[in-house]
């Protein structure tokens, strides 16, 4: 589809009707642990909609899930929220009941305090908002949502984690500013804010979406709509959208399904799925669009199926989809460029494979070879590693159809080093210049089928190792 949405600047505040904001409450501890900043950090977010808002998540599958994880869970089941409180610093996983009790104590405390500070604020809305009644006040704790980040097997301080929140939602506002603390709030060991906002027209009127997200380290999320297995295997990733579309719930959550599915799933920093990875959306509805439902995500499969009356809907559900896929896999690639100790991104296309578990198998463990990475780091086209992790990969690999080659990000000029399993008469220097750049495309084709798979991945480095290792004679050094 012709892209039909153009970037714009806000961040998770540019939809109608969401405030943000960001505090520090030393959730970390000033001074301690790996991180984007050892000092007075921002580390507690508040997101909120002035309306309660259609809701949908993904969520970790890790076996060993954080309490906000299993919290979060539950309540998106509702189809309904209203705000999202966030912490880093602190992962709150692997706390036992402890943990559980002080997640839901987190949003009990946010939907008070947010409820305090909304009731005597006039709204940034549309003039036709729901009466004030419908809006925040006496908003339910199970409407708010949490999501954590930071070191495993810790207890929050939870006076501390009070604190910022009662700070946070005094201090919700809709300008970029508030949302740059929003960001800042949720980094751990990010060098950089991860924000994105775009606009776009639907039956006539105009429709955002903005995100924002964190991830450096622990990075190869592996996400499904209720956290629990079977679902493709790929510190943490956290994922926070807004949009003033009106969307169902369920067809909010497919879409969400969809958009994950090829960029927050297809990215891997270090081959390590976090206990805590976590995307939300909220939609508030206050674009005042033709409200998207189920029936349209379900004629996209059948087109035979719909009906005249309902092909402008169905087009408009196509162009949310395309808006949301370019957030989610803009964000996704923030995460890998801004990877730990990363200096080269590498987008490992792969083809040619008989099964898409098979390309998904194959690309994954190229990606993930600590010497493939490692050869990406130096330089070096090293063609005889990426086809010895081919081989011990669960795909079906015939050694003499395999293809190899290297080209520019995006181009589909491609400089082969093997084909059909034998060396090119490409020279050695010629392929050293194909890997120089900090982003390049690895091209594989197993000429078995007509699967395929993308993995947006990167190079390890000493800076990797040495940001991970720590220092056990100096706890205060020691990361997530």
């Amino acid at each position: 589809m012709k892209r039909t949405f153009k970037e714009i600047s806000g961040s998770i505040i540019a939809p109608r009707g969401f405030l943000a904001s960001g505090v520090f409450c030393d959730i970390k501890r000033l001074g301690t642990g790996k991180g984007s900043d050892k000092g007075r950090k921002r580390d507690l977010a508040l997101i909120v909609s002035e309306v309660p808002a259609t809701v949908a998540g993904m969520f970790t599958t890790n076996q060993v899930c954080a309490a906000p994880v299993k919290v979060c869970v539950e309540r998106v089941k509702q189809g309904t929220a209203q705000a999202i409180v966030v912490n880093s610093g602190n992962a709150n996983a692997c706390t036992g009941k402890q943990g559980l009790r002080d997640a839901r104590e987190m949003t009990r405390i946010a939907a008070f305090a947010v409820a305090a500070n909304m009731s005597s604020r006039p709204s940034s809305s549309r003039k036709d908002r729901p009466r004030s009644d419908e809006r925040s006040y006496g908003l339910p704790a199970e409407r708010v949502l949490v999501a954590s980040t930071g070191r495993i097997g810790v207890t929050l301080p939870m006076a501390n984690v009070k604190r910022g929140i009662s700070e946070a939602a005094r201090l919700l506002g809709n300008s970029s500013q508030h949302a740059a603390h929003a960001v800042e709030a949720i980094m751990t060991s990010d060098t950089r804010p991860k924000q994105i906002a775009v606009e776009f027209k639907l039956n006539g009127k105009t429709v955002r979406i903005g995100g924002m997200c964190k991830g450096a380290g622990m990075i190869q999320p592996g996400m499904s709509a209720t956290g629990a297995r079977p679902a493709t295997l790929h510190a943490t990733m956290l994922c926070f959208i807004t949009t003033d579309a009106a969307i169902e719930a369920k067809t909010l959550q497919a879409a969400l399904q969809g958009a994950v599915a090829q960029s927050f799933n297809r990215i891997t920093v270090d081959g390590d799925m976090s206990t805590n990875d976590t995307v939300l959306v909220l939609a508030n509805g206050l674009a005042g669009n033709s409200l998207i439902v189920g029936d349209e995500v379900t004629s996209l499969t059948s087109p035979k199926k719909v009906r005249a009356s309902s092909r402008r809907l169905l087009h408009g559900f196509g162009i949310f989809q395309s808006a949301l896929n370019h957030v989610c896999l803009e964000l996704a690639k923030m995460i890998v460029r801004d990877g730990e100790g990363v200096h080269r991104v590498v987008t490992v296309r792969v083809n040619g494979a008989k099964t898409v578990a098979d390309a998904d198998a194959a690309a994954r463990a190229v990606a993930n070879s600590p010497l493939v990475k490692t050869s990406w780091h130096g330089g070096d086209p090293n063609w005889g590693r990426i086809i010895d992790a081919l081989g011990y990969s669960p795909a079906k690999i015939i050694e003499e159809k395999v293809d190899i080659g290297y080209s520019t990000a995006g181009s589909k000029k491609i400089l082969w080093s093997l084909q059909r399993g034998q060396p090119t008469k490409a020279t050695f220097k010629q392929l050293c210049a194909a890997v120089a750049p900090k982003e390049f495309d690895l091209h594989i084709n197993l000429n078995l089928g007509a699967a395929g798979a993308v993995i947006y991945a990167a190079d390890l480095t000493e800076e990797y190792v040495d940001f991970n290792k720590g220092d056990v004679g100096d706890p205060t050094t020691l990361g997530g």
